[in-house]
């Protein structure tokens, strides 16, 4: 049976005010305050209840038209989650009644970053949705020389994390990926590996990702336009490397998607990643 997905910033924090244990929880980041979105009571029967409130009721009690009884499953985009029931539905808001919290099982054991040019329209909507469904960690937004969008706005940006928390509530995940940015391409940094998609490269991806041993993966796509020689070079000189994707050329909004997809495909194999 489907579950109902909410979100819920703050579950491991609202289950250890009711005095609930946390099983393989991600504690939250050192001097990062949560962001409850509920408040949260004990029960008798070793359950809590948390009492949701805005856009996360909404969804629930307007969107979704779920009652008392409704199964749900709450997520707090950092890999948590905990199963439970709709308790009470009304204006006043919506009582979930949750039980352990615990590490989400739909997560990849990659950390893979994407670091995507601006693009035209709603091209990166794409990339951010789809990415998200394949496992990706985060989204750094990137500003290159021979892109025909030079700026984002602070609007779009936000528009863009929801559309990534959409996207990991459709296709089951627990983890939120950030989208951050946009930064000059010569600013972008990365730990563990990074790979440029770049059509003058003879490196093909399947041979680079064979030769990787990272625990953290970053791709680098470029704009429309795709990315001049020296910005290349220019990762190169840092580490990055240089890689083909084919003798086909890839739209920019479809390259990243293509390398996170392969990248994904090659750690649940077994290639790439780091042994042992």
């Amino acid at each position: 049976m489907r579950l109902n997905r909410v979100l819920v910033q703050g579950l491991v924090e609202a289950a250890h005010a009711a005095g609930r244990p946390v099983a393989y929880a991600v504690a939250p980041e050192a001097g990062a305050a949560a962001a409850p979105a509920a408040t949260a009571s004990g029960s008798a029967e070793g359950t809590f209840v948390v009492v949701l409130r805005g856009q996360e009721a909404h969804h629930l009690r307007d969107v979704l038209r779920l009652g008392a009884g409704a199964p749900v499953e709450a997520f707090d985009g950092r890999g948590n989650v905990a199963r439970g029931a709709v308790a009470r539905a009304d204006r006043d808001g919506v009582e979930v009644e949750l039980g352990p919290v615990s590490r989400s099982g739909a997560e990849s054991g990659s950390r893979l970053t994407v670091a995507v040019a601006l693009l035209k329209g709603d091209k990166l909507s794409d990339v951010i949705r789809q990415g998200t469904e394949l496992g990706v960690l985060a989204f750094v937004l990137t500003l290159t020389r021979q892109a025909n969008v030079g700026e984002l706005s602070v609007a779009k940006l936000q528009r863009l994390g929801r559309v990534a928390e959409e996207a990991a509530r459709q296709c089951g995940r627990a983890t939120v990926p950030e989208v951050r940015g946009p930064l000059p391409l010569a600013e972008l940094a990365w730990q563990g590996c990074a790979l440029i998609a770049d059509p003058r490269s003879e490196l093909p991806l399947r041979d680079a990702v064979a030769a990787a041993h990272c625990d953290d993966v970053t791709v680098v796509t470029g704009p429309e336009g795709g990315f001049t020689a020296a910005e290349v070079s220019g990762l190169v000189a840092r580490g990055a490397v240089a890689v083909s994707l084919g003798p086909r050329v890839l739209r920019a909004e479809t390259a990243p998607t293509a390398m996170t997809a392969a990248l994904m495909l090659a750690s649940s194999s077994g290639g790439g990643g780091r042994e042992g």
